[in-house]
């Protein structure tokens, strides 16, 4: 049998193989139980027969049959299963999230690219469902390292977007956009049918500040690609703020459409097409390894999941009605 320092080794699945094959009689019949492959039982089956030091299953004429000492194992195993089964779902149950009574800190950090609207949804849903929680939001700027502070365990979620998200974390897509220009109304753009490529790219700018030093935003690592240029004029750490300096100028932002349509009600200014073809701007909620199971911030993430959806337009009445395609 197995010495000390090999019985500590031994994982709960090694013991649901053993009672699998023994039940089964074959190894391809307890692969496709377990829903493994026939090569990793046998190898299985092979450490099995060391620790034990016993054959297990044995050919009998076209058949396997278990020996003595196998058949010897089945009830201790099937108890073993049964009792790690009740310990887990003690736990899970032990570890079931109550949002009316949680008083969870959910550090989130975002950028208001998005939708201006989506912070504070978000707090309100998240109030109304968990009032004893705290709720800190940490804005995404170039002094912010999100990357670092996930794995850090200093924020549970970050939301923005990204062409190309780090591989490292775990990521939700929340929605997509069509990408469009914001301008005043008294923008040559807003009056004119020759609205080009070569007059859009000629126009002053105006983009959200570098996450960090040299990085290139969506938009402009998409003209890039495409060997296209524009002139940013304007480089603003606030983009709440850059509709209002778009309705006082002739600046031209550059984002989605969700995002303009909430200020051409409320700004003189209106959504006209982008004369550079781009793909749907995507947004993502990130998160680490450090928090994928944990009860509260899965709900976390379903909250927001929920909020991005109805101001997708399912939940809230979509303004705009002064846009321009």
């Amino acid at each position: 049998m197995a010495r000390r320092e090999e019985f500590d080794k031994i994982e709960l699945h090694l013991v649901r193989v053993l009672h699998t094959v023994i039940t089964e009689r074959s190894v391809s019949r307890a692969a496709l139980s377990l829903q493994s492959t026939q090569p990793a039982v046998s190898a299985q089956l092979k450490r099995l027969r060391e620790l034990t030091g016993d054959p297990l299953l044995v050919r009998a004429g076209t058949t396997m049959a278990p020996t003595p000492t196998a058949l010897s194992l089945l009830q201790p195993a099937a108890e073993l299963l049964q009792r790690a089964d009740r310990l887990f779902s003690s736990h899970a149950r032990a570890q079931a999230f109550e949002p009316a009574s949680t008083q969870t800190v959910f550090r989130i950090a975002a950028s208001d690219y998005l939708d201006p609207l989506f912070l504070p949804e978000l707090v309100a849903r998240l109030k109304a469902a968990a009032p004893l929680a705290r709720i800190e939001l940490q804005a995404l700027s170039r002094e912010f390292d999100y990357r670092r502070s996930l794995a850090a365990g200093e924020v549970d979620l970050v939301v923005g977007n990204w062409l190309e998200p780090p591989g490292e974390l775990h990521l939700g897509k929340l929605t997509s956009d069509e990408v469009v220009c914001l301008v005043a109304d008294d923008h040559p753009a807003a009056r004119s049918r020759d609205w080009t490529q070569a007059r859009y790219l000629a126009c002053d700018h105006v983009a959200p500040a570098e996450l960090h030093a040299g990085a290139v935003g969506v938009i402009d690592q998409h003209l890039a690609a495409r060997g296209l240029t524009r002139s940013i004029s304007v480089r603003a750490a606030h983009f709440g703020l850059i509709p209002l300096m778009v309705a006082q100028s002739l600046l031209v932002l550059t984002t989605g459409r969700q995002f303009c349509s909430r200020y051409v009600d409320m700004l003189p200014v209106r959504i006209v097409r982008c004369p550079v073809e781009f793909p749907a701007m995507s947004y993502y909620q990130l998160w680490h390894d450090l928090t994928h199971n944990a009860p509260a911030q899965r709900w976390l993430r379903e909250q927001v999941r929920e909020v991005a959806r109805e101001l997708g337009g399912h939940g809230l009445p979509q303004r705009g009605t002064r846009a321009r395609a």
